[in-house]
């Protein structure tokens, strides 16, 4: 049953964090990081599916320390509010709260990969050149990619980006990374565009859902 918990972060402060129990057989652990929207419905959902694929999930609320709980609707006052918060959030800072999370499933002994989505997918790509212990990380639609492919990942990732996103070009992203890191894969998705593994109705494409997750889920189980 998912529950919330609370983790204390490097600096003493307890951010909460949203949980789920892997289903057994268990595998490991994954940190699954929002989008700039908060812990909402489809975070939650998100960690609920990596538990039932046995995986241990925990989706840490960055903006604590900001708004206690913070979520937002996605229309143009949400995007605004959610938008304000990443920007005030210290990068270091939200690679210091998931690595109190890697600390926390390292417990068991486990593997511990990471996921994230938009503002999270920016943070799993960091996370995985800037935060030791990981074991693979995917990185989903995150707008710092390009501007960090220089970054050297400390553990396999994948990068996922969607053709029809008009806010990130993913040729650019794509020849970045390859230039510096060859050996990563950045899978493009025709027809798929910003925020496609999100269930909104506006956003979501099925397809390309689908076949990222099986390619993360791939990398994960293979770490």
């Amino acid at each position: 049953m998912a529950e919330t918990i609370k983790i204390a972060g490097e600096d003493g402060f307890e951010f909460a964090a949203y949980r789920e129990a892997a289903a057994s057989p268990r595998k490991g652990g994954v940190i699954v990081i929002q989008e700039i929207f908060g812990i909402d419905e489809h975070v939650r959902a998100d960690v609920e599916r990596w538990a039932k694929m046995g995986y241990e999930a925990i989706a840490p609320s960055l903006y604590d320390r900001r708004e206690p709980g913070f979520t937002a609707y996605h229309d143009p006052e949400g995007l605004k509010a959610g938008i304000a918060h990443a920007m005030a959030t210290p990068l270091d800072q939200a690679l210091a709260d998931i690595a109190a999370c890697r600390d926390l499933l390292k417990a068991n002994g486990d593997k511990v990969c990471v996921v994230g989505y938009c503002y999270g997918g920016s943070l799993a790509w960091l996370a995985a050149g800037r935060v030791e212990g990981l074991s693979a990380a995917s990185s989903y639609y995150g707008s710092l990619v390009k501007a960090n492919a220089s970054l050297t990942p400390a553990c396999p990732v994948i990068v996922h980006l969607g053709r029809a996103d008009h806010g990130i070009p993913a040729d650019e992203v794509a020849a970045a990374v390859a230039e510096y890191n060859p050996g990563v894969p950045v899978y493009i998705y025709e027809g798929a565009g910003h925020g496609f593994n999100n269930e909104s109705p506006e956003r979501y494409n099925a397809e390309a859902s689908d076949l990222a997750r099986r390619r993360t889920l791939e990398l994960f189980d293979k770490a």
